[in-house]
């Protein structure tokens, strides 16, 4: 599983002109899950999300957590994580899990975000989706289950 995490003063997901997702302060994160993993591997990915600390304290430090800073989720699935251009210059996306348990996966990501208290707002899985965000810091953090 491959997840690129933004923190975003506001972040929104457009979907044929209608916002599907939109928060404020908090991460904006692109969802990559590949052909291996497994239910365990989404579980611990969403702890590691639900205790990353990126935010800054009073001393600049990033010490905070999204709780902490009462942030919201916009989770955007994202198969062209797993886009590989080792061969040629048109990438292939073998490595990325099936549609439909590839969707069950991104489903289950959100559903436990959202067991653990946080407001997860989504874009729509396979749909040709608009992203529109402001990056706070810049801040961009990605997650890899394999590293």
């Amino acid at each position: 599983m491959r997840l690129v995490i933004q923190r975003v003063k506001r972040a929104k997901c457009t979907v044929d002109e209608k916002i599907t997702g939109q928060i404020e302060s908090g991460f904006m994160i692109l969802v990559g899950i590949k052909e291996s993993d497994t239910l365990d591997i989404v579980e611990k990915m969403a702890d590691k999300v639900s205790k990353l600390r990126i935010f800054e304290d009073d001393e600049g430090k990033m010490n905070l957590d999204l709780k902490k800073v009462d942030g919201g989720i916009l989770s955007i699935s994202q198969f062209t994580l797993y886009g590989d251009c080792k061969k040629g210059n048109r990438p292939s996306f073998t490595e990325a899990k099936e549609p439909k348990a590839a969707s069950e996966f991104y489903e289950y990501f959100n559903d436990l975000l959202k067991a653990k208290g946080f407001k997860v707002e989504k874009g729509i899985f396979g749909a040709h989706m608009e992203i529109e965000l402001l990056n706070d810091g810049p801040v961009t953090i990605i997650l890899d289950s394999e590293k």
